[in-house]
Parts: C-alpha cells; structure tokens; sequence
C-alpha cells in the first residue's frame, strides 16, 4: 500500500475512534435496550407525547449506532481493497486502485460527518428545531426566495427522513410567502439548523420582471429550539391575545369555511404568532402556543447572553446577519460568507444539498466559541 494511502487511514482511524468514544457505543447499546423495553410495554401508547418520544429516540440511537459499526466496517475493509487491487495486473489494477481510492475519499467524507454531530452539546442542542422565515427587501421576489427556501428546507429534511410539521405559511399577494413556521423533529435538529440562522441573499434575473433584470432579494431565517416542559416557560393567559380568523391559501382563495386561524399577540413583549395550518380553532391555537413559548425562552436566552456578554465586554455575538449568497445570475455559486464554504451547483442546493453548509457551520461555530455553546 502507498505511504500516502497508509498514512490517511491511520488519521481515519484517528479520527473514527475519537468518534466512538464521544458517543460511547457500550452506552448508547444500553439505551437501546432500555428505550427497547419501552418501547415494547402495551401501555405505552396511553401516553401519545411520550410514546412518539421514546420511539423517536429509540429509531435515532438505533440509526447512530447502525452508522458508527458501518463505518468501522468500511474503515477496516480499506487494506482488503488496496491488497486485492494491487494483486491485479494492467487496466484491471487500475480500475481497482480507483475505486478504492473513491472509497476512502467517500469513507473521510462520511466519518467527518459523523464527528460534526459529536460537536453537538450545547444545552437545547438535541432539541427539536422550529424554523421560521420571512421575506426581506425584494418585493415579490423575496416572497418567492422566501418559498424558495422553505423548499430546501423541508426538502433536506425529507432525504434525511426528518418529520416536519408546518404550523403557518402566510402568503404574499402576487407569488411566494410573507412567512412561514414550520417544525423539523428528530434529535439534534436544533443543534444542527441554528447554523442556519441570518439572512440568506439571492442574486438572479427576476422571473417577475418583464425586462428581465437582475434583482437581489433577502430572506430572514430564524431557528429556535422546541420549548419542553423543563423549560419553565410559563404564559400567563392574561398576557395574550387571541384573534381567530378564516384561513387562506394563495391568491386569497379560502381554505375552508370557518374562523379556524389563530393570532397569538403577546401583550408584554409585543411578540405575534399565527397558525393556520390545523383544522381546528383548538389545535391552532395549541400550536400557536408552542411556538410563542419557543420565542419566549429565545428571548431569555438572548437576554442572559447579552448579560454575558456585557460581564465579558465582547460586545455580543455578531455571527447571523447576512450569512450565505445565491448567485444564479451572472454566474452560479451558492457561498456561505462565514466559513467561506461554497457550491458552484445552487440547483442541488436549493433541492436540498446543504449538508457540507451545515457541517462547515458547525464547524466554525465550534471555532468561534472556543468548543462552547
């Protein structure tokens, strides 16, 4: 085997047992056990909210530890695919030597994957994520980015097999979203989409424009972690007023017959939530609640980091802001403006492929706190 090549997989393996170490493979086999035997009781769906959280955590821990003995696998089969190769002669040794090479270049990029998520440790990090974005400056074409980036969003989300649930999509007149809330469940989703906060700017020859110009648009992109009941984020009813109105789809058509929509405005901090997405009054407002409460506690959370941060006379964190650039137009690259991490393939991006953003995201957060949330 090339000294080159050996020398790679022993940083590889470097790297994976850190890896396993951090998620402590005998620790997470116990869980497993455990979460299985909940899992198995016929009473456990008397309680939905746990139910669906056990079996979540369960089908998580199960698909970590699937990964991290896939990995280990492929790392220790690595020398078994160079040896026979190198047993071939000709165009056939070649080839072989080729796709071992592939290999170990998909087999870096998967184990690199698997160390961001050990990264991971903040305090609300292993939450569920509520997203929520707004059109920016741009007209009818920031409410269209604004759709746009919803897409992406939920269409990552679906290749991962991440559930997602909408609570509210408010449309603009002419085409797109004012804004949007939606919620992304599975473990670790917070952690993962905060790297995503800020504003997302897009650079293209308007579809909206008959004389087809070049237009920039923005889009805010807020993600907040899914308030649990630790949390002690108590509304008072007294604080919060409730509107109810008939919900609507795009260009106003109505979407069913009854004031089922919900507003939310709470009175002290002026903060306004809608959700219209559920059939019922009820549950829009129950849904409603859950992402006022998600607001409040980020509001804590910013308050106490701004007393932190005045303790430390830094100033506050500036990361967020405008964080990432589309260009379609004149040329095409999608490049994230805080890790300098870029894509010159934004039709991928916008179908989804955000997961080197996300992962060098994380990365540089790491970095620009010092390894703390």
């Amino acid at each position: 085997m090339h000294p080159d090549v050996s020398a790679d997989l022993t940083d590889l393996e470097t790297t994976l047992t850190t890896v396993e170490k951090v998620l402590d493979l005998d620790e997470l086999r116990r869980r497993i056990d455990e979460l299985e035997h909940q899992a198995s009781d016929p009473d456990l769906w008397n309680d939905q909210a746990n139910a669906q959280q056990v079996t979540s955590e369960l089908s998580h821990a199960q698909g970590e530890l699937r990964r991290a003995e896939s990995l280990r696998q492929r790392l220790e089969d690595m020398p078994v695919h160079y040896e026979l190769a190198e047993a071939e002669d000709g165009e056939t040794r070649t080839t072989a030597l080729a796709d071992a090479d592939t290999e170990r270049v998909s087999l870096r990029h998967d184990i690199e994957a698997m160390e961001v998520k050990t990264m991971l440790a903040g305090e609300y990090d292993a939450r569920d994520a509520l997203v929520n974005i707004r059109s920016g400056a741009g007209g009818v074409d920031a409410a269209d980015w604004a759709q746009m980036l919803m897409r992406m969003y939920i269409r990552w989300a679906e290749k991962h097999d991440y559930g997602v649930e909408v609570y509210d999509t408010s449309y603009a007149e002419e085409a797109g979203l004012k804004s949007a809330t939606f919620a992304v469940k599975a473990p670790y989703m917070y952690g993962t989409l905060s790297v995503e906060m800020g504003t997302h700017r897009l650079v293209r020859i308007s579809p909206f424009d008959n004389q087809g110009r070049r237009q920039t648009s923005f889009a805010e992109v807020e993600v907040l972690p899914v308030v649990e009941t630790t949390d002690h984020i108590d509304v008072d009813e007294n604080d919060v007023r409730v509107d109810v109105y008939r919900s609507s789809g795009p260009g106003g058509q109505s979407v069913n017959t009854t004031d089922s929509a919900v507003r939310l405005t709470h009175v002290p901090t002026g903060i306004v939530v809608t959700c219209q997405n559920e059939k019922s009054q009820l549950q829009n407002k129950a849904a409603a609640m859950r992402v006022l409460q998600a607001k409040l506690l980020e509001r804590k959370r910013q308050e106490e980091r701004a007393e932190l941060d005045a303790l430390k006379g830094d100033g506050g964190s500036s990361w967020g802001n405008q964080m990432r650039s589309y260009v379609l137009h004149p040329y095409q690259m999608v490049k994230d403006l805080r890790t300098e991490f870029e894509s010159n393939n934004p039709t991928a991006v916008l179908d989804g492929e955000i997961d080197g953003f996300i992962e060098s995201g994380i990365r540089w957060r790491m970095n620009e706190e010092g390894g703390v949330d």
